[in-house]
């Protein structure tokens, strides 16, 4: 019970910090998973996380689709080759070493940090659609992003919208905006298909998948509404956030060295 209880606070957390600030809220997923609720096994935490991201992308992909922020073309292009990059990641992950992997995502959660600091471009004049004219041009690229970052974000069990958004944007030069709402396309697919690779070994604890997502639903409506009155103060909340991923991150992989250092 005090598990389920966990996990719903937890879910609610990574849900708040991705309404308020839009992003980034899930690396935390599977840090809260392991260290709040408990979850023994890190490949466990993993694809729980994976599922759970998954249907809060999907959520948030058909607010964007209806609002018109999804380049289909480009994200479905992206997203097919991503598939099998995810599928191919995820099977490394899972005969990973646990601690080892877990060690592993703790650097990625820094790297996360940084990333987050970055400022991204808004010009949207340099956009070329992918069409039959231009995709000889624009398709290898798209596929080659999207192999690459499906593979990472198979193999650590992440939606990976914080790759994939400048995965789209280096590619073809999508505008911001519309590289956030197509990057759904591409963290809905990954998780689920990660979810399904970790699900076939039986590595999904499904009680938690609901008590996180029923979480996650309610954070991420209460983080819509602060993040509207706090609009102008969005930059400095990221600043803050990278700076708790950054935390996290470092004691992630001190613990998890510590671990593998006993004997």
């Amino acid at each position: 019970m005090l598990q389920d209880g966990l996990a719903v606070v937890s879910g609610s957390l990574v849900g708040f910090v991705l309404g308020l600030i839009g992003g980034g809220g899930s690396i935390l997923a599977v840090p809260l998973l392991v260290y709040v609720v408990g979850v023994k096994s890190p490949h466990v935490a993993i694809g729980t996380s994976a599922i759970a991201v998954a249907l809060s992308a999907l959520s948030s992909l058909v607010g964007h689709a209806r609002a018109g922020n999804v380049r289909w073309p480009c994200a479905l292009v992206f997203t097919a080759s991503g598939i099998a990059g995810a599928g191919i990641g995820s099977t490394l992950g899972k005969h990973f070493d646990g601690q080892r992997l877990l060690m592993l995502f703790g650097v990625l959660m820094i790297v996360v940090a940084a990333t987050m600091l970055r400022k991204r471009s808004t010009d949207d004049a340099r956009f070329v659609p992918l069409s039959a004219e231009t995709a000889r041009r624009l398709a290898p690229r798209l596929m080659a992003y999207g192999a690459g970052t499906g593979l990472l974000s198979g193999f650590f069990g992440i939606g990976g919208g914080f790759l994939v958004v400048p995965g789209l944007i280096a590619a073809v030069e999508l505008p911001l905006l519309a590289a956030v709402g197509s990057s759904l396309v591409s963290v809905t697919a990954f998780g689920m298909t990660t979810a399904v690779n970790y699900a076939l070994s039986d590595l999904i604890d499904w009680r938690l998948v609901g008590m996180f997502v029923a979480g996650g639903i309610l954070g991420s409506l209460f983080g819509g509404r602060v993040a509207t009155k706090l609009a102008q103060q969005k930059q400095t909340l990221s600043l803050v956030f990278s700076g708790i991923v950054a935390s996290v991150g470092f004691y992630v992989v001190l613990r998890g060295a510590f671990t593998l250092v006993q004997p």
